[in-house]
């Protein structure tokens, strides 16, 4: 079966990444596999874009990372949203659905 997947359209990782730790803390590979999962396996996230925008969030305080266990008993560390990262996300979202209503526009004008 032919591998499906595609990197993650610009300027969207940080903005999946917030997405999914609304539903609660996880450590980096697991945010990697939810994306893959939740979007029917087509986005990949690759470890040398996954990292640097973890760091981007931390450094902005959109959330916080604290150490901890994982299921396959490894030290990691579990990245969890704080209220500054809710925001942020909810701005996000709302630039995305602005931007793609207008590309769609472009894309896809209305028929006469």
């Amino acid at each position: 079966m032919p591998d499906n997947s595609i990197g993650v359209p610009p300027g969207t990782l940080i903005m999946l990444v917030l997405r999914i730790l609304q539903s609660g803390p996880l450590h980096g590979y697991a945010i990697a596999q939810r994306i893959h999962t939740l979007s029917s396996e087509t986005l990949q996230i690759e470890e040398g874009s996954l990292y640097p925008a973890l760091q981007k969030i931390l450094l902005n305080d959109w959330a916080i990372g604290e150490w901890g266990i994982s299921e396959s008993n490894r030290k990691v560390r579990f990245y969890k949203l704080t209220p500054a990262g809710r925001k942020h996300l909810a701005t996000e979202v709302s630039e995305y659905d602005r931007v793609t209503l207008a590309i769609e526009s472009i894309l896809r004008p209305a028929k006469a």
